[in-house]
């Protein structure tokens, strides 16, 4: 399995807006990189994994919830240097824009807390760039009503 931190290669990972009246979940994430940051769930595509079933997979062990993946929002991605500007992370960040179907909801080790928040909740929070502007495209969408790839 391919380190996390200094990488050979990027890694991928898949997650998703998970959206319900106006409100989109949110995770806190325990780990670096990113830790105490606000986070969507989600995680590594697995070998052989199509990237929707990642993204629903990781939400699954993330939050006990089943979503049902709708469309892509975004596709970014999120490199982090050390002080020696070796690289320390790199991921290319797919994120999907999903509605919840069903699972009892059940935080795991990976993250502190979690919300459901308000678009005006959102702007307080501290989140990597690649997710506040994956949010911003979400919220985008639906203000436009564009439909998502």
């Amino acid at each position: 399995m391919e380190p996390r931190e200094y990488p050979s290669r990027p890694l991928v990972g898949a997650g998703a807006v998970v959206h319900k009246g106006g409100r989109v979940l949110l995770v806190k994430r325990a780990f670096p990189p990113n830790k105490g940051m606000w986070s969507f769930p989600g995680g590594l595509v697995e070998l052989g994994e199509n990237v929707p079933e990642a993204a629903a997979r990781e939400i699954r062990e993330e939050t006990g919830l089943r979503v049902r993946v709708e469309g892509l929002i975004d596709v970014a991605t999120d490199i982090d240097r050390d002080e020696a500007s070796r690289i320390r992370y790199h991921y290319v960040l797919v994120d999907y824009r999903a509605r919840p179907v069903g699972g009892k909801f059940k935080l795991n080790a990976e993250s502190t807390d979690y919300g459901w928040f308000s678009e005006e909740e959102i702007e307080k929070l501290p989140m990597s760039t690649p997710t506040r502007a994956a949010l911003r495209k979400f919220y985008g969408s639906l203000r436009t009503k564009r439909p998502l790839s």
